[in-house]
Protein backbone atom coordinates (compact mmCIF):
# COMPACT_ATOMS: atom_id res chain seq x y z
CA UNK A 1 0.00 0.00 0.00
CA UNK A 2 1.24 3.55 -0.91
CA UNK A 3 1.62 6.09 1.72
CA UNK A 4 0.97 10.08 1.49
CA UNK A 5 4.72 10.63 0.19
CA UNK A 6 4.89 7.98 -2.42
CA UNK A 7 1.65 8.84 -4.00
CA UNK A 8 2.54 12.55 -3.30
CA UNK A 9 5.75 12.34 -5.45
CA UNK A 10 4.51 10.13 -7.82
CA UNK A 11 2.24 12.52 -8.65
CA UNK A 12 4.80 15.52 -9.08
CA UNK A 13 6.49 12.93 -11.17
CA UNK A 14 3.27 11.96 -13.84
CA UNK A 15 3.02 16.25 -13.72
CA UNK A 16 6.49 17.12 -14.56
CA UNK A 17 7.17 13.89 -17.64
CA UNK A 18 7.49 16.25 -20.79
CA UNK A 19 5.31 14.21 -22.75
CA UNK A 20 3.15 16.99 -24.49
CA UNK A 21 0.03 14.55 -22.99
CA UNK A 22 -0.99 14.03 -19.64
CA UNK A 23 -0.06 11.15 -17.91
CA UNK A 24 -1.77 9.63 -14.53
CA UNK A 25 -0.10 7.61 -11.90
CA UNK A 26 -1.33 4.63 -10.85
CA UNK A 27 0.28 1.69 -8.31
CA UNK A 28 1.88 -0.85 -10.38
CA UNK A 29 0.28 -4.02 -10.37
CA UNK A 30 3.77 -5.69 -11.98
CA UNK A 31 6.95 -4.65 -9.33
CA UNK A 32 9.54 -6.02 -11.71
CA UNK A 33 11.02 -4.51 -13.91
CA UNK A 34 13.65 -5.13 -17.01
CA UNK A 35 16.26 -2.90 -19.12
CA UNK A 36 17.92 0.43 -17.56
CA UNK A 37 16.31 3.27 -15.47
CA UNK A 38 17.50 6.67 -14.23
CA UNK A 39 18.02 6.34 -10.93
CA UNK A 40 18.69 9.26 -7.59
CA UNK A 41 19.68 9.63 -3.97
CA UNK A 42 17.48 12.74 -2.28
CA UNK A 43 19.15 13.20 1.48
CA UNK A 44 17.07 14.66 3.74
CA UNK A 45 14.61 13.77 6.37
CA UNK A 46 13.24 12.03 5.44
CA UNK A 47 15.81 10.62 2.09
CA UNK A 48 14.54 8.93 -0.67
CA UNK A 49 15.49 7.07 -3.39
CA UNK A 50 13.95 6.90 -6.18
CA UNK A 51 14.02 5.93 -10.26
CA UNK A 52 12.27 6.79 -13.80
CA UNK A 53 11.96 4.72 -15.97
CA UNK A 54 10.69 6.01 -19.69
CA UNK A 55 9.81 3.53 -22.22
CA UNK A 56 10.34 5.27 -25.07
CA UNK A 57 12.45 8.32 -24.45
CA UNK A 58 12.36 9.50 -28.16
CA UNK A 59 8.15 10.36 -26.67
CA UNK A 60 9.87 13.04 -24.68
CA UNK A 61 9.38 17.27 -25.65
CA UNK A 62 11.94 18.64 -23.76
CA UNK A 63 13.61 20.12 -26.80
CA UNK A 64 16.58 18.08 -25.39
CA UNK A 65 16.58 14.95 -26.85
CA UNK A 66 20.79 14.37 -27.55
CA UNK A 67 21.41 14.91 -23.75
CA UNK A 68 21.86 12.57 -21.86
CA UNK A 69 18.67 10.89 -20.18
CA UNK A 70 19.79 11.47 -16.71
CA UNK A 71 20.33 15.24 -17.47
CA UNK A 72 16.75 15.58 -18.93
CA UNK A 73 15.04 13.38 -15.98
CA UNK A 74 16.83 15.90 -13.38
CA UNK A 75 14.08 18.61 -13.71
CA UNK A 76 11.62 15.94 -13.05
CA UNK A 77 13.10 14.52 -9.68
CA UNK A 78 13.81 18.23 -8.13
CA UNK A 79 10.04 18.36 -8.32
CA UNK A 80 9.47 15.28 -6.78
CA UNK A 81 11.43 16.04 -4.37
CA UNK A 82 10.16 19.16 -3.31
CA UNK A 83 7.51 16.97 -1.54
CA UNK A 84 9.86 15.92 0.88
CA UNK A 85 11.50 19.28 1.86
CA UNK A 86 15.03 20.51 2.37
CA UNK A 87 17.52 18.26 1.57
CA UNK A 88 20.50 17.40 -1.32
CA UNK A 89 19.56 15.90 -4.45
CA UNK A 90 22.51 13.52 -5.62
CA UNK A 91 22.75 13.00 -9.46
CA UNK A 92 21.14 11.00 -12.09
CA UNK A 93 22.87 7.56 -12.72
CA UNK A 94 21.75 4.83 -14.85
CA UNK A 95 20.82 1.69 -13.19
CA UNK A 96 19.59 -1.64 -14.02
CA UNK A 97 15.75 -1.13 -13.40
CA UNK A 98 15.72 -3.91 -11.52
CA UNK A 99 18.10 -3.08 -9.08
CA UNK A 100 15.59 0.18 -7.52
CA UNK A 101 12.57 -1.36 -8.68
CA UNK A 102 12.47 -4.38 -6.42
CA UNK A 103 14.28 -3.15 -3.94
CA UNK A 104 12.49 -3.54 -0.40
CA UNK A 105 10.17 -1.05 0.67
CA UNK A 106 9.92 0.56 -2.66
CA UNK A 107 6.49 1.12 -4.26
CA UNK A 108 6.28 1.20 -8.16
CA UNK A 109 4.36 2.94 -9.92
CA UNK A 110 2.77 3.12 -13.44
CA UNK A 111 2.64 6.41 -15.39
CA UNK A 112 -0.36 5.83 -17.82
CA UNK A 113 -1.76 7.83 -21.11
CA UNK A 114 -5.25 7.94 -21.89
CA UNK A 115 -5.48 4.64 -23.63
CA UNK A 116 -4.45 2.91 -21.08
CA UNK A 117 -0.74 2.17 -22.23
CA UNK A 118 2.11 2.55 -19.75
CA UNK A 119 4.71 5.13 -21.46
CA UNK A 120 6.91 5.56 -17.97
CA UNK A 121 7.16 3.52 -14.42
CA UNK A 122 8.77 5.65 -11.59
CA UNK A 123 10.25 3.63 -7.88
CA UNK A 124 9.92 5.26 -4.80
CA UNK A 125 11.64 4.37 -1.56
CA UNK A 126 11.44 6.78 1.50
CA UNK A 127 13.90 6.18 4.20
CA UNK A 128 14.45 7.78 7.42
CA UNK A 129 11.73 9.64 9.98
CA UNK A 130 8.71 9.49 8.12
CA UNK A 131 6.31 10.41 11.32
CA UNK A 132 8.34 13.78 11.53
CA UNK A 133 8.15 14.56 8.24
CA UNK A 134 4.69 13.68 7.72
CA UNK A 135 3.21 16.92 10.22
CA UNK A 136 4.51 19.18 7.42
CA UNK A 137 3.28 16.96 4.32
CA UNK A 138 0.27 18.92 3.54
CA UNK A 139 1.88 22.34 3.32
CA UNK A 140 4.78 20.17 0.75
CA UNK A 141 2.01 18.63 -1.03
CA UNK A 142 0.46 22.34 -2.16
CA UNK A 143 3.33 22.63 -4.42
CA UNK A 144 2.13 19.74 -6.75
CA UNK A 145 -1.25 20.84 -6.02
CA UNK A 146 -2.45 21.53 -9.60
CA UNK A 147 -1.24 18.03 -10.63
CA UNK A 148 -4.76 15.74 -11.84
CA UNK A 149 -5.38 12.55 -10.28
CA UNK A 150 -7.80 9.94 -11.25
CA UNK A 151 -11.04 10.28 -9.26
CA UNK A 152 -13.02 7.34 -9.95
CA UNK A 153 -16.72 6.28 -8.24
CA UNK A 154 -18.03 3.11 -9.22
CA UNK A 155 -21.84 3.42 -9.72
CA UNK A 156 -23.26 0.14 -10.50
CA UNK A 157 -22.85 -3.00 -12.32
CA UNK A 158 -24.55 -5.90 -13.60
CA UNK A 159 -24.36 -9.47 -14.99
CA UNK A 160 -25.37 -10.69 -18.14
CA UNK A 161 -25.16 -14.23 -20.04
CA UNK A 162 -23.34 -14.09 -23.15
CA UNK A 163 -25.94 -13.89 -25.20
CA UNK A 164 -27.26 -10.66 -23.78
CA UNK A 165 -23.27 -9.16 -24.44
CA UNK A 166 -23.48 -10.54 -27.60
CA UNK A 167 -26.96 -8.83 -28.59
CA UNK A 168 -25.59 -5.28 -27.46
CA UNK A 169 -26.24 -2.01 -29.62
CA UNK A 170 -26.62 0.94 -29.73
CA UNK A 171 -30.08 2.61 -27.46
CA UNK A 172 -29.62 -0.63 -25.66
CA UNK A 173 -30.49 0.26 -22.23
CA UNK A 174 -28.63 -1.79 -19.86
CA UNK A 175 -30.12 -2.27 -15.72
CA UNK A 176 -27.10 -1.72 -12.97
CA UNK A 177 -27.41 -2.74 -9.81
CA UNK A 178 -27.64 0.53 -8.15
CA UNK A 179 -29.67 3.66 -7.97
CA UNK A 180 -29.77 7.19 -6.76
CA UNK A 181 -28.77 6.99 -3.12
CA UNK A 182 -26.87 3.82 -2.80
CA UNK A 183 -23.49 4.05 -1.16
CA UNK A 184 -20.30 4.38 -3.21
CA UNK A 185 -16.27 3.46 -2.60
CA UNK A 186 -14.36 6.99 -3.77
CA UNK A 187 -10.96 5.93 -5.43
CA UNK A 188 -7.70 7.66 -6.15
CA UNK A 189 -5.84 6.22 -8.80
CA UNK A 190 -6.75 2.95 -7.76
CA UNK A 191 -6.73 3.28 -3.75
CA UNK A 192 -9.94 3.29 -1.40
CA UNK A 193 -10.13 6.74 0.43
CA UNK A 194 -13.56 7.28 1.00
CA UNK A 195 -17.48 6.18 1.01
CA UNK A 196 -20.29 7.93 -0.20
CA UNK A 197 -24.04 8.63 -1.64
CA UNK A 198 -24.80 8.22 -5.52
CA UNK A 199 -27.03 11.80 -6.24
CA UNK A 200 -28.20 12.85 -9.47
CA UNK A 201 -26.88 16.62 -9.96
CA UNK A 202 -28.38 18.75 -12.90
CA UNK A 203 -29.25 15.86 -14.56
CA UNK A 204 -26.15 14.02 -13.93
CA UNK A 205 -24.67 10.91 -11.27
CA UNK A 206 -22.37 12.77 -8.95
CA UNK A 207 -21.27 11.55 -5.48
CA UNK A 208 -21.90 13.36 -1.90
CA UNK A 209 -19.02 12.72 -0.02
CA UNK A 210 -19.86 10.93 3.60
CA UNK A 211 -16.78 9.93 4.52
CA UNK A 212 -12.50 10.29 3.99
CA UNK A 213 -10.90 7.74 5.51
CA UNK A 214 -7.71 8.36 7.56
CA UNK A 215 -3.97 7.00 6.01
CA UNK A 216 -4.45 3.54 8.37
CA UNK A 217 -7.92 2.87 7.18
CA UNK A 218 -7.23 3.53 3.16
CA UNK A 219 -6.46 0.67 0.73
Amino acid sequence: MSTFHETAIAAAIAGKLPFGYPVIPAPSTDPGASGEAVAVTFAGSPGARLAIQVVDPSQLEDGSKNAPLADRLHPIFEAAVAVLGSGALGDGELVAAAEVFTDAGTQVFDMIDAAGSVVARAAVRIDGARAAAASSGPQRLSRIAGVEMELVVEIGRTRMPVRDVLSLEPGRVVELDRAAGSPADIKLNGRLIGHGTVVVAEGDFAIRVERILDGAEAV
